[in-house]
Protein backbone atom coordinates (compact mmCIF):
# COMPACT_ATOMS: atom_id res chain seq x y z
CA UNK A 1 0.00 0.00 0.00
CA UNK A 2 1.08 3.62 -0.54
CA UNK A 3 1.42 6.71 1.63
CA UNK A 4 -0.15 10.06 0.77
CA UNK A 5 0.60 13.38 2.47
CA UNK A 6 -2.03 16.13 2.03
CA UNK A 7 -0.60 19.65 2.38
CA UNK A 8 -3.43 22.13 3.00
CA UNK A 9 -3.82 25.78 4.00
CA UNK A 10 -5.79 26.63 7.14
CA UNK A 11 -8.95 27.26 5.10
CA UNK A 12 -12.16 25.25 5.45
CA UNK A 13 -13.05 25.49 1.78
CA UNK A 14 -9.68 24.04 0.78
CA UNK A 15 -9.67 21.20 3.30
CA UNK A 16 -13.25 19.98 2.85
CA UNK A 17 -12.85 18.69 -0.75
CA UNK A 18 -9.81 16.62 0.25
CA UNK A 19 -11.47 14.97 3.24
CA UNK A 20 -13.46 12.55 1.10
CA UNK A 21 -10.39 11.72 -0.99
CA UNK A 22 -8.36 10.97 2.12
CA UNK A 23 -11.16 8.81 3.51
CA UNK A 24 -11.39 6.85 0.26
CA UNK A 25 -7.64 6.23 0.21
CA UNK A 26 -7.77 5.06 3.81
CA UNK A 27 -10.66 2.71 3.02
CA UNK A 28 -8.52 1.18 0.28
CA UNK A 29 -5.79 0.38 2.80
CA UNK A 30 -3.41 3.26 2.13
CA UNK A 31 -1.84 5.44 4.82
CA UNK A 32 -2.80 9.11 4.85
CA UNK A 33 -1.37 12.06 6.74
CA UNK A 34 -1.77 15.83 6.66
CA UNK A 35 0.54 18.84 6.97
CA UNK A 36 -1.18 22.03 8.03
CA UNK A 37 -0.72 25.25 9.93
CA UNK A 38 -3.97 24.49 11.78
CA UNK A 39 -3.98 20.83 12.92
CA UNK A 40 -7.10 21.41 15.00
CA UNK A 41 -9.07 22.54 11.96
CA UNK A 42 -7.95 19.50 9.97
CA UNK A 43 -9.01 17.14 12.75
CA UNK A 44 -12.36 18.89 13.11
CA UNK A 45 -13.04 18.36 9.41
CA UNK A 46 -11.27 15.05 8.77
CA UNK A 47 -11.84 13.39 12.15
CA UNK A 48 -10.03 13.30 15.48
CA UNK A 49 -7.99 10.28 14.39
CA UNK A 50 -6.33 12.15 11.49
CA UNK A 51 -2.53 12.10 11.56
CA UNK A 52 -1.51 15.75 11.21
CA UNK A 53 2.03 17.10 11.08
CA UNK A 54 1.97 20.68 12.39
CA UNK A 55 3.40 23.51 10.34
CA UNK A 56 3.98 27.09 11.31
CA UNK A 57 1.71 29.75 9.90
CA UNK A 58 2.44 33.35 9.04
CA UNK A 59 2.37 35.69 12.00
CA UNK A 60 -0.19 38.27 10.94
CA UNK A 61 -1.22 40.97 13.37
CA UNK A 62 -3.18 44.18 13.15
CA UNK A 63 -3.80 45.48 9.65
CA UNK A 64 -1.46 42.82 8.17
CA UNK A 65 -3.90 40.08 9.12
CA UNK A 66 -7.12 41.56 7.78
CA UNK A 67 -7.68 42.30 4.11
CA UNK A 68 -9.43 45.67 3.78
CA UNK A 69 -12.97 44.97 2.54
CA UNK A 70 -12.76 47.66 -0.13
CA UNK A 71 -9.89 45.93 -1.96
CA UNK A 72 -10.86 44.54 -5.36
CA UNK A 73 -9.14 43.42 -8.55
CA UNK A 74 -5.32 43.59 -8.75
CA UNK A 75 -4.99 45.23 -5.34
CA UNK A 76 -6.90 42.38 -3.68
CA UNK A 77 -4.73 39.88 -5.58
CA UNK A 78 -1.54 41.65 -4.46
CA UNK A 79 -2.69 41.63 -0.84
CA UNK A 80 -3.62 37.94 -1.00
CA UNK A 81 -0.26 36.87 -2.41
CA UNK A 82 2.06 39.19 -0.47
CA UNK A 83 0.28 39.11 2.88
CA UNK A 84 -1.02 35.54 2.96
CA UNK A 85 -0.01 33.01 0.29
CA UNK A 86 3.74 33.69 0.15
CA UNK A 87 4.16 34.13 3.95
CA UNK A 88 2.12 30.94 4.45
CA UNK A 89 4.37 29.02 2.07
CA UNK A 90 7.56 30.19 3.77
CA UNK A 91 6.18 29.47 7.23
CA UNK A 92 4.91 26.00 6.28
CA UNK A 93 8.00 24.85 4.37
CA UNK A 94 10.04 23.56 7.36
CA UNK A 95 7.03 21.60 8.64
CA UNK A 96 6.36 20.13 5.21
CA UNK A 97 10.01 19.06 4.91
CA UNK A 98 9.83 17.45 8.34
CA UNK A 99 6.54 15.69 7.49
CA UNK A 100 7.97 14.25 4.28
CA UNK A 101 11.07 13.10 6.12
CA UNK A 102 9.13 11.41 8.92
CA UNK A 103 6.11 10.06 7.04
CA UNK A 104 7.87 9.12 3.80
CA UNK A 105 4.98 9.70 1.37
CA UNK A 106 4.90 8.13 -2.07
CA UNK A 107 2.86 11.13 -3.23
CA UNK A 108 2.32 14.62 -1.87
CA UNK A 109 -1.14 16.11 -2.54
CA UNK A 110 -0.65 19.87 -2.40
CA UNK A 111 -3.48 22.36 -2.33
CA UNK A 112 -3.08 24.99 -5.03
CA UNK A 113 -2.80 27.68 -2.34
CA UNK A 114 -0.40 25.73 -0.09
CA UNK A 115 2.65 26.49 -2.22
CA UNK A 116 5.04 24.79 0.21
CA UNK A 117 3.60 21.41 -0.76
CA UNK A 118 4.60 21.45 -4.40
CA UNK A 119 7.85 23.36 -4.00
CA UNK A 120 9.21 21.21 -1.17
CA UNK A 121 8.06 18.02 -2.91
CA UNK A 122 9.93 19.05 -6.07
CA UNK A 123 13.05 19.80 -4.05
CA UNK A 124 12.91 16.40 -2.35
CA UNK A 125 12.08 14.58 -5.61
CA UNK A 126 8.71 13.32 -4.38
CA UNK A 127 5.91 13.11 -6.99
CA UNK A 128 3.12 15.53 -6.20
CA UNK A 129 -0.40 16.23 -7.30
CA UNK A 130 -2.29 19.50 -7.17
CA UNK A 131 -5.57 19.68 -5.31
CA UNK A 132 -7.41 22.28 -7.42
CA UNK A 133 -10.21 23.34 -5.13
CA UNK A 134 -11.20 26.02 -7.62
CA UNK A 135 -11.00 25.69 -11.38
CA UNK A 136 -10.63 29.47 -11.74
CA UNK A 137 -6.83 29.14 -11.76
CA UNK A 138 -7.03 27.22 -15.03
CA UNK A 139 -8.40 30.28 -16.82
CA UNK A 140 -6.54 32.89 -14.79
CA UNK A 141 -4.31 33.77 -17.74
CA UNK A 142 -7.33 35.17 -19.55
CA UNK A 143 -7.77 37.69 -16.77
CA UNK A 144 -4.06 38.56 -16.87
CA UNK A 145 -3.92 38.97 -20.63
CA UNK A 146 -4.62 42.67 -20.34
CA UNK A 147 -2.41 43.11 -17.27
CA UNK A 148 1.13 42.14 -18.34
CA UNK A 149 2.70 43.92 -15.38
CA UNK A 150 0.63 41.84 -12.97
CA UNK A 151 1.60 38.65 -14.82
CA UNK A 152 5.30 39.58 -14.68
CA UNK A 153 4.99 40.42 -10.99
CA UNK A 154 3.45 37.01 -10.24
CA UNK A 155 6.17 35.21 -12.20
CA UNK A 156 8.88 37.06 -10.28
CA UNK A 157 7.19 36.37 -6.95
CA UNK A 158 7.01 32.62 -7.64
CA UNK A 159 10.59 32.53 -8.94
CA UNK A 160 11.89 34.15 -5.75
CA UNK A 161 9.77 31.86 -3.56
CA UNK A 162 11.07 28.78 -5.37
CA UNK A 163 14.62 29.95 -4.75
CA UNK A 164 13.97 30.28 -1.01
CA UNK A 165 12.03 27.10 -0.19
CA UNK A 166 12.11 24.92 -3.29
CA UNK A 167 14.64 23.77 -5.85
CA UNK A 168 16.33 26.91 -7.24
CA UNK A 169 17.01 25.04 -10.48
CA UNK A 170 13.45 23.69 -10.65
CA UNK A 171 10.62 24.86 -12.82
CA UNK A 172 7.57 24.00 -10.76
CA UNK A 173 4.68 26.41 -10.54
CA UNK A 174 3.25 25.27 -7.18
CA UNK A 175 -0.30 25.85 -8.45
CA UNK A 176 0.03 23.34 -11.28
CA UNK A 177 1.67 19.96 -10.74
CA UNK A 178 3.57 18.56 -13.74
CA UNK A 179 2.31 15.09 -12.69
CA UNK A 180 -1.40 15.35 -11.86
CA UNK A 181 -4.02 18.00 -11.17
CA UNK A 182 -7.26 17.01 -9.48
CA UNK A 183 -9.98 19.47 -10.47
CA UNK A 184 -13.03 19.36 -8.20
CA UNK A 185 -15.34 20.40 -11.03
CA UNK A 186 -16.25 19.32 -14.57
CA UNK A 187 -16.17 21.07 -17.96
CA UNK A 188 -19.98 21.36 -17.80
CA UNK A 189 -19.40 24.10 -15.21
CA UNK A 190 -15.81 25.22 -15.79
CA UNK A 191 -16.20 25.45 -19.56
CA UNK A 192 -14.67 23.36 -22.32
CA UNK A 193 -11.65 25.67 -22.66
CA UNK A 194 -10.51 25.43 -19.04
CA UNK A 195 -7.01 24.04 -18.71
CA UNK A 196 -6.00 24.47 -22.33
CA UNK A 197 -3.17 26.85 -21.51
CA UNK A 198 -0.48 27.52 -24.07
CA UNK A 199 2.39 28.03 -21.69
CA UNK A 200 2.34 31.81 -21.33
CA UNK A 201 2.82 33.47 -17.97
CA UNK A 202 0.09 32.57 -15.54
CA UNK A 203 -1.33 29.73 -17.63
CA UNK A 204 -1.40 26.08 -16.72
CA UNK A 205 0.94 25.33 -19.58
CA UNK A 206 1.03 23.48 -22.85
CA UNK A 207 -0.60 20.07 -22.78
CA UNK A 208 -2.12 20.73 -19.39
CA UNK A 209 -5.30 18.95 -20.39
CA UNK A 210 -3.38 15.68 -20.32
CA UNK A 211 -2.78 15.97 -16.60
CA UNK A 212 -6.00 17.61 -15.42
CA UNK A 213 -8.51 15.10 -14.10
CA UNK A 214 -12.04 16.48 -13.84
CA UNK A 215 -13.32 14.52 -10.86
CA UNK A 216 -16.26 16.71 -9.83
CA UNK A 217 -16.99 17.64 -6.21
CA UNK A 218 -15.76 15.39 -3.42
CA UNK A 219 -18.75 15.11 -1.13
CA UNK A 220 -17.81 13.61 2.23
CA UNK A 221 -19.97 13.27 5.32
CA UNK A 222 -19.12 16.07 7.73
CA UNK A 223 -19.26 16.09 11.52
CA UNK A 224 -22.78 16.90 12.69
CA UNK A 225 -21.73 19.74 14.96
CA UNK A 226 -24.46 22.23 14.05
CA UNK A 227 -28.02 21.97 15.35
CA UNK A 228 -30.76 23.01 12.98
CA UNK A 229 -34.54 23.32 13.51
CA UNK A 230 -35.61 21.11 10.62
CA UNK A 231 -39.27 21.34 11.59
CA UNK A 232 -39.11 25.09 10.87
CA UNK A 233 -39.00 24.40 7.13
CA UNK A 234 -42.40 24.85 5.50
CA UNK A 235 -42.90 22.40 2.60
CA UNK A 236 -45.64 24.62 1.18
CA UNK A 237 -43.16 27.39 0.34
CA UNK A 238 -39.93 27.56 -1.62
CA UNK A 239 -36.81 27.77 0.55
CA UNK A 240 -33.85 30.03 -0.26
CA UNK A 241 -30.46 29.74 1.42
CA UNK A 242 -28.29 32.87 1.67
CA UNK A 243 -24.62 32.40 2.54
CA UNK A 244 -21.37 34.29 1.99
CA UNK A 245 -19.09 31.48 3.10
CA UNK A 246 -16.62 31.49 5.97
CA UNK A 247 -14.20 34.22 4.84
CA UNK A 248 -16.42 37.18 3.96
CA UNK A 249 -17.97 38.22 7.26
CA UNK A 250 -16.13 41.55 7.08
CA UNK A 251 -17.96 42.75 3.98
CA UNK A 252 -21.42 41.21 4.14
CA UNK A 253 -23.57 43.56 6.23
CA UNK A 254 -25.15 45.61 3.43
CA UNK A 255 -25.64 42.65 1.11
CA UNK A 256 -27.27 40.45 3.75
CA UNK A 257 -29.57 43.33 4.73
CA UNK A 258 -30.70 43.70 1.10
CA UNK A 259 -31.28 39.94 0.92
CA UNK A 260 -33.32 40.10 4.09
CA UNK A 261 -35.51 42.88 2.70
CA UNK A 262 -35.99 41.14 -0.65
CA UNK A 263 -37.01 37.89 0.97
CA UNK A 264 -39.26 39.57 3.53
CA UNK A 265 -41.29 40.98 0.63
CA UNK A 266 -41.81 37.42 -0.65
CA UNK A 267 -42.72 35.80 2.66
CA UNK A 268 -46.11 34.69 1.35
CA UNK A 269 -44.41 32.26 -1.04
CA UNK A 270 -40.77 32.02 0.04
CA UNK A 271 -39.01 31.29 3.30
CA UNK A 272 -35.29 31.93 3.79
CA UNK A 273 -32.33 30.74 5.82
CA UNK A 274 -29.65 33.43 6.11
CA UNK A 275 -26.21 32.50 7.42
CA UNK A 276 -24.88 35.40 9.50
CA UNK A 277 -21.76 34.33 11.44
CA UNK A 278 -20.84 37.90 12.47
CA UNK A 279 -24.38 38.86 13.59
CA UNK A 280 -24.46 41.80 11.20
CA UNK A 281 -28.24 41.41 10.90
CA UNK A 282 -28.89 41.96 14.58
CA UNK A 283 -31.21 44.88 13.85
CA UNK A 284 -33.13 42.81 11.32
CA UNK A 285 -33.60 39.75 13.47
CA UNK A 286 -37.22 39.24 14.45
CA UNK A 287 -36.67 36.55 17.03
CA UNK A 288 -38.86 33.49 16.45
CA UNK A 289 -39.56 34.30 12.80
CA UNK A 290 -41.62 31.90 10.67
CA UNK A 291 -40.40 33.45 7.41
CA UNK A 292 -36.68 34.17 7.79
CA UNK A 293 -34.33 32.09 9.92
CA UNK A 294 -31.02 33.75 10.77
CA UNK A 295 -28.27 31.41 11.99
CA UNK A 296 -24.56 31.81 12.65
CA UNK A 297 -23.91 28.49 10.92
CA UNK A 298 -25.88 25.74 9.22
CA UNK A 299 -25.34 22.10 8.23
CA UNK A 300 -24.94 23.12 4.60
CA UNK A 301 -24.91 19.77 2.82
CA UNK A 302 -28.08 18.37 4.44
CA UNK A 303 -29.77 21.75 4.05
CA UNK A 304 -29.00 21.88 0.32
CA UNK A 305 -31.14 18.77 -0.09
CA UNK A 306 -34.12 20.83 1.09
CA UNK A 307 -33.69 24.23 -0.61
CA UNK A 308 -34.92 25.53 -3.97
CA UNK A 309 -32.35 28.28 -4.63
CA UNK A 310 -29.11 29.61 -3.16
CA UNK A 311 -27.85 33.18 -2.99
CA UNK A 312 -24.10 33.26 -2.44
CA UNK A 313 -20.73 34.89 -3.11
CA UNK A 314 -19.77 32.43 -5.89
CA UNK A 315 -17.26 30.63 -3.71
CA UNK A 316 -16.24 27.48 -5.60
CA UNK A 317 -17.20 25.05 -2.84
CA UNK A 318 -20.61 26.60 -2.24
CA UNK A 319 -21.35 26.72 -5.96
CA UNK A 320 -20.30 23.11 -6.54
CA UNK A 321 -22.15 21.81 -3.50
CA UNK A 322 -25.27 23.65 -4.64
CA UNK A 323 -25.07 22.33 -8.19
CA UNK A 324 -24.35 18.82 -6.88
CA UNK A 325 -27.92 19.01 -5.62
CA UNK A 326 -29.26 20.48 -8.89
CA UNK A 327 -30.17 23.79 -7.26
CA UNK A 328 -29.94 27.10 -9.23
CA UNK A 329 -28.09 30.13 -7.90
CA UNK A 330 -27.97 33.88 -7.59
CA UNK A 331 -24.27 34.73 -7.40
CA UNK A 332 -22.73 37.97 -6.10
CA UNK A 333 -18.95 37.62 -6.40
CA UNK A 334 -16.79 39.68 -4.07
CA UNK A 335 -13.11 39.05 -4.99
CA UNK A 336 -10.39 36.48 -5.73
CA UNK A 337 -11.67 33.61 -7.91
CA UNK A 338 -15.33 34.43 -7.27
CA UNK A 339 -15.92 36.57 -10.41
CA UNK A 340 -14.54 33.72 -12.55
CA UNK A 341 -16.74 31.13 -10.82
CA UNK A 342 -19.76 33.44 -11.12
CA UNK A 343 -19.06 33.69 -14.84
CA UNK A 344 -19.00 29.91 -15.05
CA UNK A 345 -22.42 29.69 -13.39
CA UNK A 346 -23.93 32.25 -15.75
CA UNK A 347 -22.32 30.76 -18.87
CA UNK A 348 -23.65 27.35 -17.90
CA UNK A 349 -27.16 28.81 -17.54
CA UNK A 350 -27.46 27.72 -13.90
CA UNK A 351 -27.88 31.11 -12.29
CA UNK A 352 -27.96 34.91 -12.38
CA UNK A 353 -25.15 37.25 -11.41
CA UNK A 354 -25.75 40.44 -9.42
CA UNK A 355 -23.35 43.14 -8.24
CA UNK A 356 -22.35 42.50 -4.66
CA UNK A 357 -21.60 46.10 -3.73
CA UNK A 358 -24.52 47.78 -5.47
CA UNK A 359 -27.42 45.38 -5.77
CA UNK A 360 -30.69 46.46 -4.17
CA UNK A 361 -33.47 44.44 -2.63
CA UNK A 362 -35.74 44.82 -5.72
CA UNK A 363 -32.97 43.61 -8.05
CA UNK A 364 -32.16 40.70 -5.74
CA UNK A 365 -35.82 39.82 -5.49
CA UNK A 366 -36.19 39.75 -9.25
CA UNK A 367 -33.16 37.48 -9.58
CA UNK A 368 -34.48 35.14 -6.89
CA UNK A 369 -37.88 35.01 -8.59
CA UNK A 370 -36.23 34.15 -11.89
CA UNK A 371 -34.14 31.21 -10.65
CA UNK A 372 -37.12 29.90 -8.69
CA UNK A 373 -39.69 30.09 -11.46
CA UNK A 374 -37.96 30.13 -14.86
CA UNK A 375 -37.32 26.44 -15.64
CA UNK A 376 -34.16 26.95 -17.67
CA UNK A 377 -32.04 27.70 -14.60
CA UNK A 378 -33.06 24.53 -12.80
CA UNK A 379 -32.65 22.47 -15.96
CA UNK A 380 -29.07 23.73 -16.33
CA UNK A 381 -28.34 23.07 -12.65
CA UNK A 382 -29.67 19.53 -13.00
CA UNK A 383 -27.51 18.99 -16.10
CA UNK A 384 -24.42 19.94 -14.10
CA UNK A 385 -25.63 17.76 -11.22
CA UNK A 386 -25.67 14.77 -13.58
CA UNK A 387 -22.15 15.54 -14.84
CA UNK A 388 -20.82 16.02 -11.31
CA UNK A 389 -22.16 12.69 -10.11
CA UNK A 390 -20.82 10.86 -13.14
CA UNK A 391 -17.30 12.28 -12.68
CA UNK A 392 -16.48 10.03 -9.75
CA UNK A 393 -15.56 12.48 -7.00
CA UNK A 394 -13.41 11.05 -4.21
CA UNK A 395 -13.31 7.59 -5.74
CA UNK A 396 -11.96 8.88 -9.04
CA UNK A 397 -9.42 11.08 -7.24
CA UNK A 398 -8.18 8.15 -5.19
CA UNK A 399 -7.72 6.04 -8.31
CA UNK A 400 -5.70 8.76 -10.05
CA UNK A 401 -3.51 9.17 -6.96
CA UNK A 402 -2.96 5.42 -6.77
CA UNK A 403 -1.82 5.41 -10.39
CA UNK A 404 0.62 8.24 -9.66
CA UNK A 405 1.97 6.35 -6.65
CA UNK A 406 2.45 3.17 -8.67
CA UNK A 407 4.49 5.06 -11.23
CA UNK A 408 6.54 6.93 -8.64
CA UNK A 409 10.29 6.30 -8.61
CA UNK A 410 11.90 4.99 -5.45
CA UNK A 411 12.25 7.75 -2.88
CA UNK A 412 15.57 9.48 -2.38
CA UNK A 413 16.77 10.45 1.03
CA UNK A 414 15.77 14.05 1.83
Amino acid sequence: MSRFLFVVPPLVGHINPTVGVAAELTARGHRVAWASADPGLVRRLAGDEALVFPCAGPVLTGEDGVRPPELRGPEALKFLWERFLVPLAEAMAPGVRAAIGEFGPDVVVADQQAFAGGLVAERLRVPWATSSTTSAEFTFADALAGMPKVADWLDALLHDLRGRIGDPSGTADPRFSPHLMLAFSTPELAGSGAGAGSGAAGEVGAGAGDRIRWIGPSMATRPASVDFPWTWLDPARATVLVTLGTANTDVGARFLAECHDALRCRADRVQAVIVDPANVLGAHSDGDDKDILIRSSVPQLPLLERVDAVVCHAGHNTVCETLWHGVPLVVAPIRDDQPVVAGQVVDAGAGIRVRFGRVTAPRLGAAIDAVLHEPGYRAAAERIRTAFRAAGGARAAATHLEELAIGAPSKEAP
